[in-house]
């Protein structure tokens, strides 16, 4: 009973890592987007954690074959253009700001299955797609009635991150995860090389601060940010999961206000609140106010 209680404490620890990891990184690609142009960044970003998994588990990629290749290959289509619209966003918006509009996939991923011919949206998801377009609008409706350029940038790469996670259920059926997320970061490292060579001047040195945070945007959020999110949610019921892994807007705030003097105002505030509890609403049902063993 001790080893199971240990395993689960260690599941949970291991998932409020990962949002925290991600937290911080608003804040660090938002530096560096001001120096580096976006698409060399996620070439960079992509390409070393395509290193990074595939020498961690080279073993798996026996399992390499036509098929999780192809498969690979749409879900990173999703998975560039998500990256690259939340990171072209952050260049016109807050690190908090960006956070919190980001996570408005956790909502749109029911309606997106229902689209596709699965699961229609239930009185959860319709609340909580209400209350995220109320909070939507107080953090990113000016007070001219207009929204900002890197707020519609980030609001859009939610709703291509939601179907990134649509496309992964659909082809991920008969593959080892792993091994498709190493594919992905390859045709994410592919696309990006090729716009940052068509699109944005070459890069002829990177500073010594850029390098450090490429490798924590490569290695730690994209490589083992994942490796703590995949071993916490195979010991961890969904619920609870959902609601840790869903910090990770929360954290960006928290840093952008710390490290970037981000100013938080009333309405910003009742408007983040808003989608978190939506997201919260959405992923766990509220089972856990009506079932304590969820936790």
């Amino acid at each position: 009973m001790f080893q199971i209680k240990n395993k689960a404490l260690s599941a949970k620890f291991a998932l409020f890592l990962a949002p925290l990891i991600w937290g911080f990184s608003f804040v660090v690609t938002k530096s560096t987007v001001d120096v580096l142009p976006v698409f060399f960044l996620l070439a960079v970003r992509f390409s070393i954690a395509f290193v990074f998994l595939s020498i961690i588990f080279k073993n798996r990629l026996k399992q390499m074959d036509k098929k999780i290749v192809q498969s690979g290959g749409v879900i990173g289509v999703y998975l560039f253009i998500a990256y690259a619209l939340q990171t072209f966003g952050i260049a016109d918006t807050t690190p908090g700001k960006n956070a919190f509009l980001t996570t408005i996939y956790c909502i749109i991923v029911p309606f997106l299955f229902w689209l596709t011919g699965k699961t229609k949206p239930d009185v959860f998801n319709i609340i909580s797609a209400t209350l995220c377009l109320l909070g939507v609008g107080l953090v990113s409706i000016k007070s001219d009635l207009t929204i900002g350029k890197g707020d519609l940038l980030t609001m859009f790469s939610g709703v291509f991150f939601a179907a990134h996670i649509v496309a992964i259920k659909r082809f991920s059926k008969d593959f080892d995860p792993i091994v498709l997320t190493i594919v992905q970061f390859g045709y994410c490292a592919i696309f990006s090389s090729l716009f940052s060579l068509v699109f944005e001047p070459r890069v002829t040195s990177i500073s010594a601060d850029m390098i450090g945070s490429i490798i924590y945007l490569s290695v730690g959020c994209t490589a083992i940010g994942l490796l703590l999110q995949t071993i916490g949610q195979k010991y961890t019921p969904p619920s609870s999961a959902a609601i840790i892994l869903s910090l990770e807007s929360v954290f960006g705030v928290t840093f952008s206000v710390i490290l970037k003097q981000e100013v938080i105002s009333l309405k910003l505030v009742i408007g983040f609140f808003m989608i978190f509890i939506s997201i919260i609403i959405s992923e766990t049902k509220l089972s856990f106010l009506f079932n304590r063993k969820s936790l």
